[in-house]
């Protein structure tokens, strides 16, 4: 579904930037200046709403998505550790029965 989305986005964009007009403006100095701008802000602006919402939630006490990954990666970690152990433990059970 994303997929579509993001063909049929770049369809339109190609189709929109092969338009003369669009093709003019592009080579405007003024325009790409304003425009570098804009995403310039837009960045900006972003990554001050996440830092404030980091900040409330630390204020909060609440976790934060990239906390809440870093945890689930940690979880995985130690489970996958956990069944190496197990399965360690189970072999050196047989081994010892083996033996006696």
């Amino acid at each position: 579904m994303i997929d579509k989305i993001k063909a049929t986005a770049m369809q339109q964009g190609m189709k929109l930037l092969s338009n003369p007009r669009v093709m003019k403006l592009m080579a405007d100095p003024r325009f790409m200046n304003v425009l570098m701008k804009g995403l310039q802000l837009k960045g900006k602006l972003q990554s001050d709403f996440e830092e404030r919402v980091r900040s409330l939630a630390a204020t909060l006490n609440l976790a934060t998505k990239d906390e809440v990954t870093t945890l689930e990666q940690t979880l995985r970690q130690v489970e996958h550790k956990y069944a190496n152990l197990e399965a360690k433990v189970a072999e050196s059970e047989e081994d010892d029965q083996a033996q006696a």
